[in-house]
């Protein structure tokens, strides 16, 4: 094999596993160190940089950096990422004066976003400080899309949302708010420069077509449209009885303010093995930590109706069934029909896109399934001059791959706006420093603790269930921050191997605590090169970092998927041969180029 391009700054941000997986790529080490320190202000900015909503992903965010975390292959539990980013919001001094400040200089361009949800708010802030005129179009009352309107104040209070929404709007955005855009042929002939749409999955999917359906309208509610009629205050109560239908977040959501809406006896209906529910593994376990039972199997046949009044429904009971390509049917299992009984019954099975306001004569074209025809780096439309993201774009996904297409629409139009080629992406920040200060001693806490995971306390039932404001979660205090946030194994703090100073005395093999590191004769053939490691590399979806020849005509193999980055082949290296290098990875922003660029956020 060659040598690896460790140059290449993909090669260690595919290392660095959470921060690779989190669609905006927030430096999750760097954040978490600065964290153990008490630096809580530098923390909230390095996130505030990347994800823009630190306190409200600390809350609510899906963690796709939490099942790629590096400290779930030597323990169960990987590092609590996403409620560590909440302390660093909840415990920041005053951060607007690091933020920037307008009145900014225009660039004499105008940006309609219409939408006013994470994406749209995204490319609000990324733009602003260019000197753009942001123009902002939403139906609800305030800022923050189905931030506001989907996600319940017990998840997430409506002073957090506030505060971070504000954050952005403060930046001279221009606000019309209670504004339905009812054509987009009437947005594009006004003197806007360009088009962002950013309005979400605003159509929640029903059962329109089975018995009962019609008849018992009254108690059968959209999950969706329901959601948000409990957040605007439109509804206050629910029967005692419930069904709520669905396995996604959203049905979790709706089965617990359902309990706090007077539900006393709320059960979650799927039709799918309880194992293949779409809803977060917290999520449910939350609902259950509420006593509401999950009935897993039962797909709906019709709704019923006793005296004009929804009654119930019936269920036909299933298991799952899988072919060799394990493709699965949802075979009956011939018991008789399940009845059970409901006052109220909430439909929460999907959202779908829906934009009744895009007129067809404006060359934006849509696929089968109703989504825009999209680029999906660039998020621009078969108009050139509008762009889509968030739910809007690649159909419903969570808060932060709103933000990270944000950003990227965000680049996209003020290339546009430039003139420039919308393809010549700009290249991420990138650097790689070393962390020494002595012979043997480095300026990060590199001891791998053996602590395991620690819980998030929660406010009492008794408190939470009787107030449908009252926050569940209560937040790490700064003490349990600190031990969780050094439970991270500093996985941006690379070992990187100088292979003129290597003097092969196999230190490093014999010290490391994972047998990853390797000294051998090359193979031309990867996988023969993998199978013949200490350890054999059977992982092949992390790389190899493979050094050219040393003296012997070996060559240092060493396995990126399981090194735990220690530092004790850097500590017990006596030529220095390897050293711990921070890779500080942060993709460019829009706000970062052109003549009014703000420099990227770099705190070590």
């Amino acid at each position: 094999m060659n040598p690896t391009d460790i140059t290449n700054p993909e090669y260690f941000h595919k290392v660095v596993d959470c921060q690779y997986a989190c669609p905006s790529h927030t430096p999750v080490p760097q954040y978490l160190r600065l964290i153990a320190a008490g630096l809580y202000t530098e923390s909230y900015m390095i996130n505030w940089d990347s994800n823009v909503f630190p306190g409200i992903l600390g809350r609510t965010c899906d963690r796709p950096c939490e099942p790629a975390c590096r400290r779930g292959r030597v323990e169960k539990k990987p590092v609590a990422i996403c409620r560590l980013k909440r302390v660093a919001a909840d415990h920041k001094d005053d951060v607007k004066k690091l933020m920037p400040k307008g009145p900014f200089v225009s660039n004499g361009k105008k940006i309609a976003l219409i939408g006013g949800g994470p994406a749209s708010l995204t490319v609000a802030r990324d733009l602003a400080s260019l000197g753009y005129e942001i123009h902002l179009f939403d139906d609800q009352k305030a800022g923050g899309g189905f931030m506001r309107s989907q996600i319940p104040a017990f998840r997430l209070p409506e002073e957090v949302l506030e505060e971070e929404v504000n954050y952005i709007l403060d930046l001279g955005i221009h606000t019309h708010f209670n504004h339905y855009v009812s054509s987009m042929k009437e947005v594009l002939e006004k003197d806007y420069d360009a088009v962002f749409v950013g309005t979400g999955a605003p159509r929640g999917r029903d059962l329109p077509d089975l018995p009962g359906r019609q008849e018992g309208a009254e108690n059968i509610h959209i999950g969706i449209n329901w959601l948000a009629s409990v957040a605007f205050e439109h509804i206050n109560k629910i029967g005692k009885k419930v069904l709520v239908l669905g396995g996604g977040n959203t049905a979790m959501d709706c089965c617990r303010t359902a309990r706090r809406l007077g539900g006393t006896e709320v059960k979650i209906v799927v039709r799918s093995p309880k194992a293949e529910m779409k809803a977060s593994e917290w999520e449910i376990e939350d609902a259950m930590h509420e006593d509401i039972p999950l009935l897993d199997n039962h797909v709906p046949k019709s709704f019923v109706m006793k005296d004009g009044k929804l009654a119930g429904m019936f269920f036909e009971k299933v298991e799952a069934v899988y072919d060799e390509s394990g493709k699965r049917r949802l075979v009956p299992t011939g018991e008789p029909e399940v009845f059970l009984e409901a006052d109220d019954v909430i439909i929460a099975i999907g959202q779908e896109n829906s934009f009744p306001w895009i007129e067809k004569d404006l060359g934006i074209e849509f696929n089968d399934w109703g989504l825009p025809i999209l680029d999906d780096q660039t998020f621009v439309s078969t108009n050139k001059k509008v762009f889509f993201g968030g739910d809007a774009s690649l159909g419903p996904k969570n808060i932060i791959t709103s933000v990270a297409q944000g950003h990227q629409a965000a680049i996209s139009i003020h290339l546009f706006c430039e003139g420039k080629d919308i393809n010549d992406r700009p290249s991420p920040f990138v650097n790689l420093h070393s962390m020494k200060m002595g012979i043997h001693e480095w300026s990060y806490d590199n001891q791998v603790v053996n602590d395991p995971r620690y819980a998030v306390p929660q406010a009492d039932k008794s408190l939470t269930l009787n107030n449908i404001k009252k926050e569940v979660e209560l937040g790490y205090d700064e003490i349990e921050a600190f031990k969780e946030a050094e439970r991270c194994l500093n996985c941006d703090i690379q070992t990187v191997f100088h292979k003129d100073k290597c003097i092969e005395c196999d230190a490093c093999v014999d010290v490391c605590p994972t047998a990853c590191i390797t000294f051998t004769t090359n193979e031309e053939n990867e996988t023969d090169l993998r199978a013949k490691l200490t350890m054999p590399a059977l992982n092949t979806e992390q790389s190899l970092y493979v050094s050219d020849k040393v003296a012997t005509g070996r060559v240092m193999v060493k396995d990126e998927n399981v090194c735990l980055h220690c530092g004790l082949c850097a500590e017990r290296c006596p030529t220095s041969a390897w050293d711990m290098m921070q890779h500080y990875f942060n993709v460019t922003k829009a706000y970062n180029m052109g003549e009014n660029a703000l420099p990227p956020v770099v705190i070590y």
